[in-house]
């Protein structure tokens, strides 16, 4: 009887006889097995020597597959020993946790002016077992700057340094906790000199709450929590700079923001003029914009201190190496859209654009550490301009003269966070108690003498009488 197309069936009686037998007794519907077996069978066509080889060894794994002790597993033939059990590690008899309540840090202001921003919050220790004993119990806000070029190749004390901010000692002897959840208060004035977290090309700056506890058998427990630090920088009245470009008569005079921000973007203004440089009989000359391209640059300082095993490299302890690097963050080039206007004496040309940051290549602020880090951004503009003469008889065609220039400006300018409400801390509170005066200024305060010399007030008159009757109540 001819098979469907695509479905071969080989001559294995023996091993059909099996799957029948084993169907059955495991009652299995010979529609579902008819497909088991024509699927399995769909193999590429074959010789009559290897259906031979194929047959004889289906029967031989079919019968030592039931003889005791045998097993046709490729796991039985190797002789390797098993894989050990993955160790479960201990549980631990309590765990920390750290809540923050405070609004995001932001210092406000520059470093010498800052007040600084409130830190507050909760340690919390969740006891798991029916109680314990806590030996001591600590908390560290770290300051830990890292550098990217270290003076001694994976050495983790020239990368990383490590200082100390504020530290919290919550028990002063061995306290008895009971199973459930433990509060522990905390708060600290940050300083508005601290410099701002920072991740530059070449180092670091992370604060970070690292909480420790130590149980009286010697367990220990810690956990440790991100701090980010901001500084936001307050806005102020544009800043309006001037260039002059000799032996030309050009100058330029550009209006920039006082300070711009990482997301968004912000506006330039910019006016040259000076564009006729001189006036002959027949013919005038004047210079006339082609192109104008600007970007701004990410320069990134960092001194590598070494350590005192790798002292010896940089000439002494306390004594590092100064590493520099500089980026593109952003550029465009515009090739339209201002405005030319030869008639007004001198010429003039108004050119306004705006630009942002690249935050695919995330820019950081500016900072300014005393460890060394640094970071700071400047706007170039380059414009170049090319020389044409004009005819004063009749049509005026400008025919170019071959000369051109490229004006480079650079301004410095300041990337900071956004500030918000932009209302610290303590323009936030009331006055502190202290500040309040006792009570008010007395009247007589300012009078010194008798007060029986006061003179009289003067009777008022009211004018002519009036007689009121007092039954009716009428004038």
């Amino acid at each position: 009887m001819p098979h469907p197309t695509g479905v071969r069936v080989l001559n294995r009686p023996s091993v059909f006889s099996n799957i029948t037998k084993k169907s059955a007794k495991r009652n299995i519907d010979p529609e579902k097995l008819d497909h088991v077996v024509r699927t399995d069978l769909a193999d590429p066509p074959l010789s009559r020597g290897s259906m031979d080889r194929l047959h004889s060894r289906d029967v031989r794994k079919s019968l030592t597959a039931h003889l005791p002790g045998r097993s046709s597993s490729p796991a039985s033939k190797s002789k390797a020993s098993p894989k050990p059990s993955p160790r479960i590690a201990p549980a631990k008899p309590a765990r920390l946790a750290i809540e923050i309540e405070s609004p995001p840090l932001i210092l406000h202001g520059s470093p010498s002016h800052s007040t600084g921003a409130l830190l507050s919050g909760q340690l919390l220790l969740t006891v798991t077992d029916p109680e314990v004993t806590i030996q001591s119990y600590e908390m560290i806000l770290q300051g830990r700057m890292t550098t990217r070029k270290p003076v001694g190749k994976d050495c983790p004390e020239c990368t990383t340094k490590i200082s100390h901010v504020r530290q919290w000692n919550f028990l002063s002897e061995a306290t008895l906790f009971k199973v459930g959840a433990h509060n522990f208060p905390f708060s600290h004035l940050l300083s508005g000199q601290l410099p701002a977290t920072c991740h530059s090309e070449l180092g670091r700056i992370d604060y970070f709450l690292r909480a420790e506890a130590t149980t009286s058998l010697g367990d220990k427990f810690a956990t440790e929590y991100a701090l980010p630090v901001q500084r936001a920088l307050m806005p102020g009245s544009d800043r309006n700079a001037q260039r002059v470009f000799p032996p030309t008569n050009l100058s330029a005079i550009v209006v920039l923001p006082p300070v711009i921000h990482p997301i968004g973007s912000f506006p330039v203004q910019m006016r040259l003029t000076g564009l006729v440089e001189s006036a002959l009989k027949d013919a005038q000359k004047r210079w006339r914009v082609r192109k104008m391209s600007w970007k701004i640059d990410e320069t990134s300082r960092v001194v590598s201190a070494a350590c005192s095993k790798h002292a010896h490299k940089v000439g002494g302890e306390g004594k590092g190496v100064l590493h520099e690097d500089t980026r593109t963050i952003a550029t465009e080039d515009i090739k339209q859209g201002w405005k030319t206007d030869f008639d007004i004496p001198g010429g003039q040309i108004e050119i306004e654009f705006t630009a942002a940051l690249n935050t695919n290549k995330q820019p950081v602020c500016d900072v300014e550490s005393p460890n060394g880090l640094s970071s700071s951004h400047l706007l170039v503009l380059e414009i170049i301009v090319s020389e044409e003469q004009v005819s004063l008889k009749g049509a005026k065609y400008a025919t170019p003269t071959g000369g051109a220039r490229v004006l480079r400006m650079q301004f410095k300018i300041i990337v900071t966070e956004r500030a918000g409400m932009g209302i610290s801390w303590d323009e936030e509170l009331p006055p502190p108690y202290e500040d309040v005066p006792h009570s008010p200024p007395g009247y007589l305060s300012e009078f010194q003498g008798d007060i029986n010399q006061l003179p009289r007030i003067e009777e008022l008159d009211l004018g002519d009488s009036v007689e009121v009757d007092s039954s009716s109540g009428r004038a």
